[in-house]
């Protein structure tokens, strides 16, 4: 018997303007040359890397990239450290270079503190992307950490410079600068999170709360996938997590329900309609 659900799919989920800008570089280049090199995975969403892939797209890790010569490689949205241009230029590589505007200006941001001596800690996830980039301005001496737990461990200077993964939690950064203030440290606190990322959380929650259900569609790697989940989850308990249209449930659904579908910066809008398309066939 069918479940006639009632399916809706979030119109403000689906790629941020970083992650559609490299994936249509990295196609215009596909459509012209049949392949293309790319340093790392794209986009953190399995579906789209393995689309892109039979397309052409070959991902690549540091040791690949030391011994090609000659090639077109694309530097993904989440950006790079100093050391992938150096190696490109001994290696007459042609970098595509797809990085987000919001990280290049961090990067930027973060090189000068750096380079006016600052003690520089970094609220973000260890040997992410993004944050590799990020360290490599700093010729890796910033101090990562991921929690404030973790931070506090750390010998910390009286005078703290704080920056931010651009796709953490806003309100986990002010309450970690909150707390290192009430702790009588001197903090220069740099809100560097992308608000196309901190605004999507505000969005989902009021889009969580409208349905019976909801499904989040996100890649595992995602970092921004697990923010945006949990919090659908806090609003709707009745959240439920998939990267691929296989692993929907049946049992999860009652029938007449209403559900609504949404995912991360890094979900692409074909996925989330094939899980509506399934839904609708339930």
């Amino acid at each position: 018997m069918p479940l006639n659900l009632s399916v809706r799919i979030d119109p403000h989920s689906g790629f941020c303007f970083g992650v559609i800008y490299a994936i249509q570089m990295a196609e215009d280049i596909l459509d012209e040359q049949g392949y293309l090199y790319c340093l790392g995975d794209i986009v953190h969403n399995d579906e789209e890397v393995e689309r892109l892939e039979k397309r052409g797209l070959r991902i690549i890790g540091y040791d690949t990239l030391a011994g090609l010569r000659s090639e077109k490689v694309l530097i993904r949205a989440h950006g790079e450290p100093p050391s992938t241009y150096q190696m490109a230029l001994q290696n007459d590589l042609t970098l595509i270079d797809a990085s987000c505007p919001v990280v290049l200006k961090l990067q930027n941001r973060i090189k000068t503190s750096y380079d006016r001596k600052d003690r520089i800690f970094i609220y973000g996830k260890h040997g992410h992307a993004e944050v590799q980039g990020l360290l490599g301005q700093t010729r890796g001496d910033a101090v990562v950490f991921e929690n404030l737990d973790e931070l506090l461990r750390h010998e910390l200077p009286a005078n703290i410079t704080l920056y931010s993964q651009t796709t953490k939690s806003t309100d986990s950064f002010y309450r970690i600068k909150g707390e290192l203030e009430s702790r009588g440290y001197q903090v220069s606190a740099n809100d560097t999170i992308c608000r196309q990322v901190s605004n999507r959380d505000q969005e989902l929650r009021r889009f969580a709360a409208d349905y019976d259900q909801v499904v989040f569609v996100s890649g595992t790697k995602s970092s921004n996938g697990k923010v945006l989940y949990q919090a659908c989850k806090d609003t709707n308990p009745n959240t439920h997590f998939i990267s691929k249209v296989e692993e929907l449930n049946a049992a999860w659904f009652q029938p007449g329900q209403t559900v609504g579908i949404c995912g991360a910066t890094s979900t692409p809008m074909w996925l989330m309609e094939d899980v509506r398309d399934a839904l609708l066939r339930l």
